[in-house]
């Protein structure tokens, strides 16, 4: 099918990116104006915004509670944005629709941003908030069972890159990763994945961009042969937590994904891939008020009660 008609009339009215290098500072301002106040927002039991205080430093988490039960699963979610847009506020509408779609408590995490924050300080705030959560889980209200990662775009690398890390670590207490349309790796050699060259074009994230958004978070030493930054370049996958990798059919990153829960299968995980036809990159965050891109909440929903 074509690209969504909603998404394709958005597409036209969107302004050309201005030339020259671009400026993160400004471009992170654009973001937040954009977030609706408070009182637009979906309304849950609980939202509250805390500091966690772990290995890697105090990093900011906004935790969202969706009933008044004395405990919950939890799910640790981290934004997209290239590593380097992205807060708390931008994915605040995408963090209170997967608590009241799942019931989980979602802890959002507001991990230091490339490139005022060098790699691996966003990938070890991630990390470290996921055992915080462990630790910390008869105060938080943790059912001891339920604890998965999730994050979109470059949250998903992150998301990825931290079960794989846990894995390696020996920390056993992540029961689920999602991986919503996930950049997975960052060598942007065209001739890597056709849909890189399919969707090159035309359809909101475009090819020629990868390259000068994720500068930032590769200039500051991520290295994308490094599995940490590139978490599908990992030569082995077995043992990882099972796994939703939710892609869109006009991605450039879609094949990327769909590489991964390939490999994850073949490795003896259980992975549930899941492409959206119409979809662009960024739905989720963006087009999840249209019907279709909505029911991904109730996708992941199913997903960790079958798992």
């Amino acid at each position: 099918m074509p690209l969504h008609p909603e998404i394709a009339s958005f597409l036209a009215t969107f302004p050309a990116p201005p030339e020259g290098p671009l400026d993160p500072v400004a471009m992170r301002a654009g973001d937040e104006a954009h977030v609706p106040p408070l009182q637009e927002r979906l309304p849950l039991h609980a939202v509250e915004d805390l500091t966690a205080r772990t290995a890697s430093g105090a990093v900011p988490v906004r935790i969202y509670t969706p009933s008044a039960a004395d405990s919950h699963g939890v799910i640790v979610y981290f934004h997209g944005g290239a590593f380097f847009l992205g807060s708390l506020e931008t994915h605040d509408h995408v963090a209170r629709s997967l608590a009241a779609e799942t019931g989980l408590k979602v802890v959002s995490v507001g991990y230091r941003l490339a490139p005022e924050a060098a790699f691996p300080a966003g990938l070890d705030d991630c990390h470290a908030v996921v055992r915080w959560v462990a630790e910390q889980g008869e105060t938080l209200g943790w059912d001891g069972r339920t604890l998965a990662v999730a994050g979109d775009s470059s949250g998903g690398n992150f998301a990825a890159a931290v079960a794989a890390r846990a894995h390696d670590e020996g920390f056993d207490r992540i029961t689920h990763q999602i991986l919503y349309y996930p950049s997975l790796d960052l060598d942007f050699d065209v001739d890597r994945y056709p849909s890189l060259r399919e969707n090159a074009v035309g359809n909101g994230l475009e090819t020629a961009g990868l390259k000068p958004f994720n500068a930032f978070y590769l200039d500051s030493g991520a290295d994308p042969a490094d599995p940490l930054v590139s978490p599908v370049k990992r030569p082995d996958l077995t043992g990882l937590p099972p796994a939703l990798v939710v892609t869109a059919e006009f991605d450039p990153l879609r094949d990327e994904g769909e590489l991964y829960g390939r490999r994850l299968r073949e490795a003896g995980v259980d992975a549930t891939v899941a492409r959206y036809p119409g979809a662009g990159h960024g739905f989720v965050q963006h087009f999840s008020w249209i019907p279709e891109y909505h029911e991904v909440f109730a996708r992941t929903r199913d997903f960790l009660a079958g798992h």
